[in-house]
């Protein structure tokens, strides 16, 4: 991935549960949807995911009140299954998705280039709240 300049925000998990069925947490829409928000006051109601190079994916993240809402989307450059993602966000960010498996569990480490309207300490946040949402469905399921 590369940054030319741009900040760069890492977020991490580790998932108690075998890479095989995170990857399929991370990828099937149908799980997707069950925990693709930072918080219990949001949802992700719809989700896409053409898991391919050039594929497209696309998230709709709304506050449960209805109070606003938006499409997360992009493009997929680089599907390694249960290893790697890289794809390009809607707004040109790239974004690089790492799976392993270390004693049993299995590592997930989120790269993404910030954006410029949110604070870095804020965005950071947010997608490790998500993350940890994940974390909590793939373990849960």
């Amino acid at each position: 991935m590369e940054s030319k300049n741009k900040s760069i925000i890492t977020v991490q998990a580790e998932i108690n549960s075998p890479i095989e069925k995170v990857w399929k947490c991370w990828t099937k829409p149908e799980d997707i949807v069950n925990w693709n928000f930072a918080s219990p006051e949001w949802c992700c109601p719809y989700a896409e995911n053409d898991l391919r190079a050039g594929g497209k994916f696309s998230y709709r993240m709304e506050a449960k009140d209805g109070s606003m809402g938006f499409d997360f989307w992009g493009i997929n450059d680089k599907i390694l299954p249960t290893q790697e993602i890289e794809y390009t966000m809607g707004d040109g960010r790239k974004a690089r998705i790492l799976f392993s498996t270390t004693e049993g569990k299995t590592k997930v480490v989120e790269t993404f280039e910030a954006e410029s309207t949110n604070s870095i300490e804020l965005q950071r946040g947010g997608w490790q709240a998500i993350l940890d949402n994940f974390k909590k469905h793939c373990e849960g399921k």
